[in-house]
């Protein structure tokens, strides 16, 4: 062997260690799960429209036999053999005669203009107070806060002799304050409110604060435009309680020209005895401007019980 064919030695290769990675915990299996939910279960989405469709026709079943015999003649209207389709056809009688019997434009006015007076007053102590537990501290506010929530509790029932002696003490009966100052204090919709406020950022308060705004400042240009659809809520379920609201009203006043429409429309009926077409013509009536009502802001109407607690959430 010569010198050339001895072999050559060769330099180890250096063996990279990789690092240690730590060990992960092991997951346990996913289980795919099937959940029956209306949204994935065809089934169940045409059962459920089902059930509510039959809901809703057993709820217009009486609002359509109240149009039905606000159509009919006296007549027509006691006779069981022909509720559907009268005898003697559809008339307006009904309605001409409460008409006439009646002062129902200026109950209506009455009404109108009672109801938006509750409604504006209503909305503006009750924001007030809301944001005044919301975003202030004072001595005694969990205390009041406490007897705000506990008289959502106390029936109106209960308050009609209370409210009478002050209105007596005050010499305001038989006057529009005096059936419209008891229907401002509305408990829950303080809850409500005072509750939307908590929901709002701090931080847009807190940017107000800086630039020099006050208490006042901050309600009425920071948080009340923020409050739109909130309020605009609150405001059509106080319109619709003041709107339809029969006792106090009729309490608190016996001067024919303020009677809103509830009373008005009692006390023709009272006066020429139960009659059943001219009673289902004033109820249509009387319940005309809240359908108007509701069909101009049923989003915000159905917003509210979604998102307001109104709907036991």
């Amino acid at each position: 062997m010569t010198a050339t064919d001895a072999p050559v030695k060769t330099a180890p290769t250096p063996q990279v260690r990789r690092p240690i990675r730590p060990l992960r915990p092991s997951r346990p299996p996913v289980r795919s799960r099937t959940n029956l939910t209306l949204g994935e279960s065809r089934t169940a989405r045409v059962l459920a429209l089902a059930v509510l469709a039959v809901a809703a026709l057993l709820w217009l079943l009486p609002m359509a036999w109240a149009v039905l015999t606000a159509f009919k003649s006296e007549q027509d209207a006691s006779d069981p053999l022909h509720w559907v389709w009268p005898k003697h056809g559809f008339t307006l009688d009904g309605f001409s005669a409460v008409w006439e019997r009646g002062d129902l434009p200026l109950w209506m006015l009455n009404s109108l203009f009672i109801s938006a007076a509750v409604t504006v007053l209503t909305v503006l102590v009750s924001a007030m107070a809301g944001y005044a537990f919301s975003r202030t501290l004072f001595a005694g506010r969990r205390g009041l806060f406490v007897l705000t929530v506990a008289a959502v509790l106390v029936p109106p029932q209960i308050l009609i002799v209370p409210w009478f002696q002050q209105m007596l003490t005050l010499h305001l009966l038989d006057t529009y304050a005096a059936v419209i100052l008891p229907q401002t204090v509305a408990p829950v919709m303080v809850f409500i409110l005072k509750k939307h406020f908590d929901s709002l950022p701090k931080e847009l308060e807190e940017a107000a604060r800086i630039d020099g705004a006050g208490h006042w400042r901050i309600f009425w240009s920071v948080l009340l435009p923020l409050s739109r659809p909130m309020l605009a809520a609150v405001a059509i379920f106080v319109f619709i309680g003041a709107w339809n609201n029969f006792l106090w009203p009729f309490v608190s006043t016996s001067d024919p020209s303020l009677m809103t429409l509830p009373v008005g429309i009692t006390s023709v009926k009272d006066a020429y005895g139960v009659q059943y077409a001219q009673s289902m013509a004033s109820a249509v009536l009387a319940a005309l401007p809240l359908v108007v009502v509701f069909v101009f802001f049923q989003r915000h109407i159905v917003k509210s019980v979604a998102t307001t607690g109104l709907g036991g959430q």
